[in-house]
């Protein structure tokens, strides 16, 4: 967030009041901070124009995001920040600091269609199969990334797992997800038999004393992060001779693809996933279009000219 001393025109105040909004709100203090982040170059940009929050109005608003645009922000990135935008000024307007939010009369660049990068089903059993199981690393590996596939699980929510969210008997896991929603999920036999492993031969020499309630420990005994579960992740994807790329969510987007060419309903992937709303699973249906018309391509005799 910038710094509060170098705004002026209400700007310190304004942030302020709509950060102790997101907390009421329960936010979750990740997109509390890119909230202030956004809001926060919102704000540097209107003072070196002697504008407060009151003072912009729609045309000023549709030029920041033309800057945004201009200094080489992406369509994604404008239409996120003009989202933080649009909640900072209604959370305004809910407190009677102004009548009207001038950030409802923007609209929001139209996105390029994101179709995520999936692996074949082969290539996650390559990627899989390459980490050994000997060391306690490797174990943790093994399981941290069977893991990730075998229940589409975000980064965020892998390292957030705890001993006792896991039920091997029922072969299902508690997961937190965004906003601190808890789903249940199953995993598969495999997974299951590479967490057993860990937890008998790997994460019990990876412990320390006192060690916290976190499933997946780094070798210092500490709950591992996100970035640890990426640079993991980079280094067995170059064991096993994949193209670069590969992140916890190619696992992810992976897992949910190849449930729906097995024949699962959009409603379920949702609810594995965690998907607030079905609009965000259906990403899913272009990917597959995508392939069908490809297998299309290749196969049927008057595809082509």
């Amino acid at each position: 967030m910038a710094q509060h001393s170098k705004l002026a025109h209400g700007w310190p105040e304004a942030l302020r009041g709509f950060d102790r909004a997101l907390r009421a709100h329960g936010m979750a203090e990740k997109t509390r901070r890119a909230y202030g982040v956004d809001l926060g170059q919102l704000a540097e940009w209107a003072s070196a124009q002697g504008r407060g929050p009151a003072e912009l109005g729609p045309r000023e608003l549709r030029r920041y995001a033309g800057v945004l645009s201009e200094r080489g922000a992406s369509k994604a990135t404008v239409a996120r920040k003009l989202a933080a935008i649009r909640s900072f000024y209604r959370a305004l307007v809910e407190r009677g600091e102004l009548d009207a939010s001038p950030a409802d009369l923007v609209a929001s660049p139209k996105r390029d269609a994101y179709l995520p990068r999936v692996l074949r089903p082969r290539e996650v059993v390559d990627l899989l199969e390459r980490i050994p199981a000997s060391t306690p690393l490797e174990l943790r590996d093994r399981a941290l990334l069977e893991l990730a596939y075998a229940a589409g699980l975000r980064a965020e929510e892998l390292v957030s797992l705890d001993v006792s969210d896991l039920d091997p008997d029922g072969e299902e896991l508690r997961v937190t997800g965004k906003g601190g929603k808890t789903r249940i999920v199953p995993a598969g036999e495999l997974a299951w038999r590479a967490l057993d492993s860990y937890l008998r031969r790997g994460r019990p020499a990876l412990a320390v004393e006192g060690a916290e309630p976190a499933l997946f420990l780094s070798k210092s005994g500490q709950r591992l992060s996100t970035s640890d579960v990426r640079r993991r992740l980079s280094l067995w994807t170059r064991r096993a001779a994949l193209a670069g790329g590969v992140t916890p969510h190619t696992l992810r987007h992976s897992f949910a693809t190849h449930l729906l060419e097995g024949g699962a309903d959009l409603r379920s992937i949702q609810e594995l996933l965690g998907h607030a709303t079905i609009s965000t699973t259906q990403t899913y249906t272009r990917i597959e279009s995508k392939r069908l018309k490809n297998a299309y391509a290749r196969a049927h005799p008057r595809a082509r000219a």
